[in-house]
């Protein structure tokens, strides 16, 4: 059975820092590229972050300098590090398992709340 289990959200002020993770059962990670996605209130779901199987990552323009995603292949686990938060950056963010764009696996989403 596949799982991702996404954690570490929650409620933050402006210009903070949250650290989340998306720990992998169920599946070979260390061939799966790994994707971070979020989606606020009455908005679609867009794609935040993404770390190949190789290491390589990509951003959104909108996150860019601000978030660094990571993977521990041993553990089975990605990372969002996510400095200086904005209160556009409010949203649920879900973690996304994809195999050579056949398979593709989610987790359940972790609240995230910028908020003074």
């Amino acid at each position: 059975q596949v799982q991702l289990v996404e954690s570490g959200g929650g409620l933050v002020q402006p210009g903070g820092s949250l650290r989340l993770s998306c720990a992998a059962s169920g599946i070979a990670f260390s061939m799966y590229g790994m994707h971070w996605y979020r989606q606020g209130t009455g908005k679609q779901r867009e794609l935040v972050a993404s770390i190949t199987k190789g290491g390589s990552t990509n951003y959104a323009d909108s996150v860019k300098g601000r978030f660094t995603i990571s993977r521990d292949n041993d553990k089975g686990t990605v990372s969002l590090q996510m400095n200086s938060l904005k209160s556009e950056d409010t949203a649920v963010y879900y973690c996304n398992a994809v195999f050579l764009s056949s398979l593709s696996y989610w987790g359940q989403g972790t609240q995230v709340t910028v908020s003074s």
